[in-house]
């Protein structure tokens, strides 16, 4: 495998984005759950799209990318609110997998529902 200097400079901006939420929980969970909740991966991720994209076909990458975020964002938010109960009854790997099971459902719904009305996810 080649790693090109910016795909090592990818790991590493990614690297430094977990370590800094993880470090700022230490001192705040309000901070650490703030910096959490930010987009930082697509607003990264969007940039090294427009940048690693043909220039006739950039915008139409991102924003098809942007808009595909916001409906599997969707689907997430249920497991924010149900994994602290969660946690509390089934221990903290339970509640990790019970929320990715009940995420992994509702993303199946999420692209059932949106068939429907013909937004292909």
């Amino acid at each position: 495998m080649n790693f090109s200097s910016l795909t090592i400079l990818k790991f590493l901006l990614s690297a430094a984005l977990i370590t800094l939420v993880t470090e700022a929980v230490k001192r705040s969970d309000k901070l650490g759950a703030l910096l959490a909740s930010l987009p930082f991966i697509t607003v990264i991720s969007m940039i090294w799209i427009y940048h690693e994209t043909p220039v006739d076909t950039r915008i139409a990458k991102v924003s098809t990318h942007a808009q595909l975020v916001f409906w599997y964002v969707l689907p997430t938010l249920p497991m924010f609110l149900l994994f602290p109960w969660l946690a509390r009854h089934l221990g903290f790997y339970g509640a990790l997998g019970a929320s990715a099971g009940l995420t992994i459902t509702l993303f199946a719904l999420t692209r059932w529902i949106m068939g429907r009305y013909g937004v292909a996810l």
